[in-house]
């Protein structure tokens, strides 16, 4: 026997499903960001630079990072995890932020490893990653919360 009510779609701890991963993403992508810092989880650690394709260091020896890179991956997933406290929050996260890593992903691959407009310091792995988790997270979004206007509605 369940307590959760029939239009409760994905009810699960108290929070929906589309809340779950959205703070999953943001828990693996603060973990992630804290990693980078760690020498041994990143390669090359003594080449760590704060921007641009001059860092060489490479998290987990397949994706270059740099000190900024890594930042930018503990906000976004602090704000995944803030974020995902509601369910359109967290909706909003995935989407929103899955795209800005489409965006990333883009840039870094017509930017190119070497060029100095390569700010974050991707390389064509990094940027294949970012655009991997980025469609993953919009379809997540998508998938996860196309129920909550339905919900929302049988109040």
């Amino acid at each position: 026997m369940t307590t959760a009510s029939p239009h409760a779609h994905g009810v699960h701890f108290g929070r929906t499903d589309v809340q779950n991963v959205g703070m999953g993403v943001g828990i693996v992508l603060i973990v992630v960001g804290v990693l980078g810092f760690i020498p041994g989880v990143t390669t090359q650690y003594s080449s760590l630079a704060f921007l641009g394709p001059e860092s060489t260091a490479m998290f987990l020896g397949l994706f270059q990072v740099s000190m900024l890179l890594n930042i930018v991956q503990l906000a976004i997933g602090a704000t995944g995890w803030t974020m995902s406290r509601n369910a359109m929050g967290a909706r909003n996260f995935l989407m929103g932020f899955g795209l800005l890593y489409i965006v990333l992903s883009v840039y870094g691959l017509i930017v190119g490893v070497g060029s100095a407009a390569n700010f974050l310091s991707l390389n064509a792995t990094g940027a294949w990653a970012l655009l991997a988790l980025g469609v993953a997270m919009i379809g997540a979004g998508w998938l996860l919360a196309r129920h909550l206007a339905d919900d929302a509605q049988t109040r």
